[in-house]
């Protein structure tokens, strides 16, 4: 017995069941599966640089007759979807298992959205475990499942399921051997002419996995009160199990398809039947559609956005929670900022200064939106700041605006900017890009990518030159600069802003703060005491700089690490060095 999260007892599950191959895009709160999966013996695992080619790697490796488990989350599925809609009708070789991971809330996404509509869409069978033991089970038995209905099966997962703790009873590897593969166009090539005999299979297919649903023991029943029943999954059968700990649960475990006759069998024994889920109204629409009436919370319906809690499931049915946490006194707030020392910091300062229009992108540099910085004025999607940079630049064409700069972090320029930039420099766009290398994927913790060349399982690799990728779409205003030097940062946007009818592309290269390999605390800086108290300094939401009553700056030693960014800034001279190594 050991105690696993949801993300390690998938890649627990998926190694016992024999899976060769991982693939996948680091992305909250998925990253951990394919890491662990990474640590296993006799597999291999790579990042990818993202999830549609992780996908198409992993049906490709299905096709040739080897398990592959595929990881990503919730948004990562969208870049995923065109393989997936056809990987459906194509099937599988050997077992594939693609885990999404949703997360309600919005704890470290841009959107909340459900996978389960992707599952349907695609007509991909879905699994959703409720706890580690499930999510190790369901995993193992998704590649068994996936090769008797020759399609991929797909898992969701959600943060508290990801990330919580709970105890899995661990088994030993089932050796699966590869598959033999054998030319077969009518499945494998999805040109019409074979992709229509392949949709007709598909319907025979799901005709089998419904058959299957309605006897399969991943749904359950929990005959209790006849009064009221619920229909629920995943992490919000807990909750329900919390606050209505009489109530009837129809546990549901496979998402898609749904076992329509279970489930009207279950309301016939009920007064009252709800469903508890969240973040969307997926399992309520399906369940209506198959003629159950379903009733609405007394109290009024649950909340459509955000995760669920046995508290929020009380309240919508008029009862009081049994006991009561305190409501938290003269707790200071604490908003998210760069860290200490961070190489994106200069350049949205500058940014800042300049009153550029910036197009942001999906990573930590997306805090440079914050105060007091406040630079960064869209982020949508990954890659987008590029593609969103070009269509300002269209729409402003012939007339006097605000420079408009797009920022992109490296690893986010391999999942999508490239292609975004592919087609600026195509259609002869102008303007600025900024690429913040910071010589990792730092927001799901430091994975590698293809421009600092570190592999998941740290092969032998090549790191890509991001400047010559560049060069090679005929930009020829390409520059390199230290995002750490002011004046070298100040000089270089500069000048790009000011050849409005050229790309212009900056690559800010230098560390992470927090790369092990590379971090070193340099002495401390600090006020000598003769602040002017002009705030230029405090501005650059630094987490070591604050603001004294008196409006004058100070310093914590502890959290500073030497960088000097502050220092270039002042001045009036009032921030030094302390002497000396750093104790």
């Amino acid at each position: 017995m050991q105690l696993l999260s949801g993300n390690e007892a998938i890649a627990q599950g998926a190694w016992e069941a024999g899976a060769r191959i991982g693939v996948g895009y680091p992305g909250t709160p998925s990253t951990e599966t394919m890491e662990a999966f990474a640590e296993k013996p006799d597999v291999y695992a790579e990042w990818c640089s993202n999830e549609k080619v992780a996908l198409e790697v992993g049906v490709g490796a299905s096709a040739a007759g080897a398990r592959v488990i595929a990881t990503m989350k919730h948004v990562g599925v969208n870049v995923a979807a065109d393989p997936l809609y056809t990987a459906a009708y194509t099937g599988v070789g050997g077992g594939l298992l693609m885990l999404a991971a949703d997360d309600p809330g919005m704890h470290s996404s841009q959107n909340e959205q459900d996978s389960r509509f992707h599952a349907q869409g695609a007509r991909v069978p879905i699994l959703e475990p409720s706890d580690s033991a499930e999510a190790h089970a369901f995993a193992k038995a998704a590649f068994d499942l996936s090769e008797r209905f020759d399609v991929p099966f797909m898992m969701r997962s959600t943060v508290r399921i990801s990330h919580a703790k709970s105890p899995v009873e661990v088994g030993e590897r089932q050796e699966a051997p590869i598959r033999e593969y054998g030319k077969d166009p009518s499945k494998w090539v999805m040109m019409p002419a074979y992709a229509k005999g392949r949709r007709l299979d598909l319907d025979r297919r799901e005709e089998a996995l419904v058959a299957w649903a309605e006897i399969c023991d991943y749904n359950r029943e929990e005959m209790r009160d006849e009064k009221i029943g619920v229909i629920t999954s995943g992490a919000s059968y807990h909750y329900v199990r919390d606050a209505l700990p009489r109530a009837s649960v129809l546990k549901l475990g496979v998402l898609w398809p749904l076992p329509p006759e279970r489930i009207r069998s279950f309301a016939e024994q009920l007064d009252a039947v709800y469903v508890v889920e969240e973040g969307s109204n997926y399992l309520s629409k399906q369940v209506l559609s198959f003629g159950v009436e379903l009733c609405e919370p007394p109290a009024g319906p649950l909340p459509r956005a955000g995760e669920l809690s046995p508290g929020i499931v009380r309240a919508a049915f008029g009862l009081e929670l049994p006991w009561a946490l305190p409501e938290p006194t003269d707790i200071p707030g604490r908003p998210p900022a760069l860290c200490a020392g961070c190489p994106h910091r200069l350049v949205f300062k500058e940014l800042s200064r300049l009153g550029a229009i910036v197009t942001g992108d999906i990573g930590c540099y997306t805090l440079g939106a914050v105060a007091p910085l406040a630079a960064m004025d869209f982020t949508l999607d990954m890659g987008a700041s590029v593609s969103m940079a070009h269509g300002f630049e269209l729409a402003l064409a012939g007339g006097e605006h605000a420079p408009v700069v797009a920022v992109i972090g490296d690893s986010t320029f391999g999942h999508s900017g490239y292609s975004s930039l592919l087609n600026t420099a195509y259609n002869r766009g102008a303007g600025t890009i900024c690429i913040l290398d910071n010589r990792t994927t730092g927001m799901t913790g430091h994975q590698g990518n293809p421009f600092n060349g570190i592999t998941l399982q740290n092969r032998s690799s090549r790191e890509l030159g991001l400047e010559g990728m560049v060069r090679a779409l005929g930009i020829e205003d390409v520059q390199v600069v230290n995002p750490n030097d002011m004046r070298a940062v100040r000089s270089a946007i500069k000048g790009a802003v000011e050849r409005k009818d050229e790309l212009s592309v900056i690559v800010f290269r230098s560390p992470c703060v927090l790369l092990k390999k590379v971090f070193v605390r340099k002495p401390a800086f600090f006020i000598n005491g003769t602040c002017r108290a002009c705030g230029v300094c405090t501005q650059l939401g630094c987490p070591a700089i604050a603001k004294r009553e008196d409006g004058t700056a100070s310093i914590d030693p502890e959290q500073c690490v030497g960088c000097g960014q502050c220092a270039s800034y002042c001045g009036f001279n009032c921030i030094e060095q302390t002497e000396g190594e750093r104790k």
